[in-house]
């Protein structure tokens, strides 16, 4: 009999891990990073709560850190199998982890200085860029709708989840005694109303179900609504002089944010001289996109084509580079008429900092949060209300105008998890809710209770079998 074990993403929505154990195979679903405050990154150095080298292959739905950014610790640690994902995130991880690796070392350096000082142990880096290569190495991409086998009785098959590019849901098929049952797992479903990415595709019988519930507690602003405003903070920066500062995830986000800057601007509303893209890694990864436009929606394709390749640089004129330091640190000179585009999404570190440091303080500043702030970090206490920012020693005064965008989430909302659920046909899966904060599992099961569902909410090492 087959066995479920939730590793990660339980107690929140970071660490996502989950151990599939059947008669003949062991393989792991997700491999992700425990992201948010020190006390829940600190759970990322400890040894993985089963053993590496029983693992015949893992399963990864999307590129994203808190879904596959442990990868390179688990290599570290020994594993030396297969990594099956869609095509596209294959190319992503280069990406994400490469610069996860560089964050990495760049911690542990700085942290080793004080620890000479103070006389005490050094600590090494999670893992390094060469755990990064040989991670890479392993990667073996699926197109979507590729049903395939990835040890024996164990086979996948990715979906097009719409939450960033080559996110998946994700089919496993288990046979076990000439039985075959079904395991799905929603990986983050995508919101429907995003640009440049398609709907989350429908599945329509499981034996099991893991479904993340992100937002399970709340519907998404109203996407016109959502424009009407965004464009409102424009011009109102443009009227008062100020910079705008949009923290912004590197892989699905900023290609959002730009996107929707780009119908601005060939609408002839984007007074703004420049728009500053200054991420290497955002950079690097817009790049991916326009190499993948065969899988946007239809209609934002339509739209991109005003650019004259079609890519969203073209179709946002105005957008601009930043790549070296230097070029990130001239843009401290520019006192107006200016947007930054920069990581990380949370606030916890990168170049957004930097920009807060010379921005954060000034009445007429705005900063647009535009993405999911988890409990414990920099952006969630902005959004919060915070009258102070420490960066380093420092304590920056936030007077610049805070402005909360929910509808550009790449997240299902409420009602959009439940239209995705009830296209499952009876009987029901067993239902087990994930990826979410404590009380948004609870709001959500109490509301799926009345639309006809009974679900269970898991908790950490609890294991099920089917």
């Amino acid at each position: 009999m087959a066995s479920l074990t939730f590793y990660g993403a339980i107690n929140g929505v970071t660490g996502s891990a989950y151990l599939l154990e059947t008669e003949t195979a062991t393989v792991l679903l997700e491999c992700g990073l425990f992201q948010g405050s020190r006390e829940e990154e600190e759970g990322n150095k400890a040894d993985f709560p089963f053993d590496v080298s029983k693992l015949d292959a893992v399963i990864i739905s999307h590129a994203h850190l808190d879904h596959s950014g442990r990868l390179p610790k688990l290599v570290a640690d020994g594993y030396s199998g297969p990594l099956y994902m869609t095509t596209p995130t294959c190319e992503l991880l280069v990406i994400m982890l490469n610069d996860a690796a560089s964050l990495q070392e760049r911690d542990t350096e700085w942290e080793n200085k004080r620890r000479r000082r103070a006389g005490k142990e050094l600590i090494e880096a999670l893992y390094t860029f060469e755990d990064v290569e040989a991670t890479l190495a392993l990667c073996d991409g699926s197109r979507y709708g590729q049903r395939r086998e990835v040890v024996s009785g164990v086979e996948v098959c990715f979906h097009d989840a719409g939450h960033i590019l080559g996110s998946a849901i994700v089919e496993i098929f288990i046979k076990e005694g000439g039985v075959e049952k079904k395991l799905v797992f929603s990986g983050d479903l995508g919101n429907s109303c995003a640009a440049l990415l398609r709907d989350p595709e429908i599945i329509e019988q499981a034996d099991v179900l893991l479904l993340e519930t992100t937002y399970g507690d709340r519907n998404h602003r109203p996407l016109d609504q959502t424009l009407e405003e965004f464009e409102n903070i424009i011009d109102e920066a443009s009227e008062n002089g100020g910079n705008i500062m949009i923290p912004s995830f590197a892989v699905g986000r900023t290609q959002e944010i730009i996107f929707r800057l780009g119908e601005l601007y060939q609408k002839g509303k984007l007074r703004q001289q420049a728009i500053y893209l200054d991420s290497p890694m955002a950079i690097a990864v817009t790049e991916v996109y326009h190499r993948y436009q065969n899988i946007f929606n239809d209609e934002d394709s339509a739209t991109m084509q005003h650019g004259k390749s079609g890519s969203l640089h073209s179709f946002l004129p105005a957008l601009r580079y930043s790549t070296t330091t230097a070029e990130s640190m001239s843009l401290n000179k520019i006192e107006s008429g200016a947007v930054f585009i920069a990581g990380s999404g949370m606030c916890t570190g990168g170049r957004i900092r930097h920009h807060f440091k010379h921005n954060l303080w000034k009445h007429n500043a705005h900063v647009i949060i535009v993405g999911y702030q988890a409990q414990g970090t920099p952006g969630r206490a902005l959004v919060d209300g915070a009258k102070t920012f420490r960066i380093g020693g420092d304590e920056i005064a936030v007077k610049a105008q805070i402005h909360t965008l929910g509808g550009f989430s790449a997240h299902a909302s409420q009602s959009q998890l439940v239209d995705w659920l009830n296209n499952f046909k009876k009987p029901h899966p067993r239902l087990f809710l994930i990826h979410g904060e404590a009380e948004t599992k609870e709001i959500f099961k109490e509301h799926l209770s009345h639309e006809g569902w009974s679900a269970t909410i898991p908790g950490y090492a609890e294991r099920i079998s089917f």
